[in-house]
């Protein structure tokens, strides 16, 4: 009888420990656990978007696709110069952990215009 109660109490002890964990609301994400994904496209001397804003910790994630033949995509701030295939979608994963205004270019030469092929990444505090 006595072995009995004891398993009875550490059943209810089990019990309120899994209630408890249950009753508790979920961990919120961290902007540095959210990913960011943003579409982008590279053509003829432009990026679009050119203008990309994000939150200082977020994970951003940029999936470019050159529409019109090879490309590239540099940003240098974040150690980033990716070859863009013509119509292959390409991902860029990075993490934006400091702030400020980061100019990106076409780093495959393209013709006449590649020099204006610029865009600039914000990153807010």
């Amino acid at each position: 009888m006595k072995r009995f109660k004891v398993y009875l109490l550490a059943l209810a002890v089990l019990v309120a420990l899994a209630l408890r964990a249950i009753a508790q609301e979920p961990p919120v994400p961290s902007a540095a656990s959210e990913v960011r994904e943003i579409q982008m496209t590279a053509k003829k001397y432009e990026f679009n978007p050119n203008l990309i804003t994000v939150k200082k910790g977020e994970h951003v994630k940029l999936v470019i696709t050159a529409l019109d033949r090879d490309h590239g995509f540099k940003l240098e701030a974040f150690s980033i110069n990716q070859k863009l295939k013509k119509g292959d979608p390409t991902t860029i994963e990075f993490t934006a952990d400091k702030a400020g205004t980061f100019k990106f270019q076409c780093s495959e030469f393209c013709g006449f215009g590649h020099g204006r092929m610029k865009g600039k990444l914000v990153v807010e505090e």
